[in-house]
């Protein structure tokens, strides 16, 4: 498979502050890949680094498998790029500041910047500063794939948008990926990366501390467990593998890891009225590797 994006080691500190310590990513073409963890994990600074916004303090990174540094005018013609916070020239139109960011492709661009607006219902004639917040967002995302590149990364994208249109966005980058383009999705909302994603990376403080297949991380050994006593009492669950434990009243729920048996000849010692096992969500297993 062809690989589009390539780090070993990327590491980017900020004097004694942690940014992004040892990051290995290898990311495949036409796959939508997800970035995942809380803000300050390093979404950001990784993603920075990948466009040579900023540069590691040591490792290496390649996209297209051209170095992100010596390589960076070649790379940013064939990638889209879709910050978490979009600022323009207030007292632009909106198809002027298009028109001038079309301007650094070699390409004519009129006609996908129209496509782009009809689907995302915004008006080209509106000067910026006029824009809501989810317009100003809008704006970000015809500018991001108005050239139709190869790469897309999205850092944080659907913050502003409301939910129809987060639909429509969706739609916008599963089209982006059948025309082949590779999308690097970075967000914090897990039910978005498990809707749209094939494979997702976990950062925490700076490091992955996982990467997984979205099949794969649902067919885990976890266990979304949810018992309901005969009355309320303590729960003794001994030396099983359990996070996320919540009591209420005779509701309990947590999420198990190990052996189903073990599981089952522990619960045998508590007077249950119901038990229920279940998948976990994303969300679940993602606070799990944060604990």
């Amino acid at each position: 498979m062809e690989v589009v994006v390539q780090t070993e080691k990327l590491t980017k500190t900020y004097g004694k502050q942690r940014g992004i310590i040892d990051v290995d990513l290898t990311i495949y073409k036409g796959e939508i890949f997800g970035f995942i963890g809380p803000n300050g994990a390093g979404k950001s600074t990784t993603i920075r680094t990948l466009l040579s916004l900023i540069y590691p303090t040591s490792g290496s990174a390649k996209v297209f498998g051209l170095d992100t540094i010596a390589g960076h005018e070649e790379i940013l013609q064939q990638v889209g790029y879709l910050p978490s916070e979009v600022f323009y020239y207030d007292h632009m139109k909106v198809k002027d500041l298009l028109k001038y960011a079309a301007s650094f492709y070699k390409k004519d661009c009129s006609a996908r910047i129209a496509y782009l607006a009809k689907r995302l219902d915004l008006d080209l004639n509106r000067k910026i500063a006029d824009l809501s917040l989810g317009n100003k967002k809008k704006v970000g995302i015809v500018q991001g794939l108005l050239h139709e590149p190869e790469l897309i990364i999205l850092d944080e994208p659907t913050s502003g948008l409301d939910p129809l249109m987060q639909n429509t966005f969706f739609e916008l980058i599963r089209e982006e990926q059948q025309r082949g383009a590779t999308v690097f999705f970075s967000s914090h909302i897990l039910s978005e990366v498990q809707k749209l994603c094939e494979r997702v990376a976990i950062i925490k403080e700076g490091k992955i501390i996982k990467i997984e297949t979205m099949s794969d991380l649902a067919q885990t050994t976890y266990k979304h467990v949810e018992i309901e006593l005969t009355e309320a009492s303590t729960v003794e669950l001994g030396a099983l593998d359990v996070t996320n434990l919540e009591v209420d009243g005779t509701k309990v729920t947590f999420l198990f890891n190990g052996d189903i048996n073990a599981l089952i000849q522990v619960l045998a010692t508590h007077k249950l009225k119901n038990l229920q096992l279940n998948e976990p969500d994303l969300e679940a297993i993602f606070f799990h590797y944060y604990q």
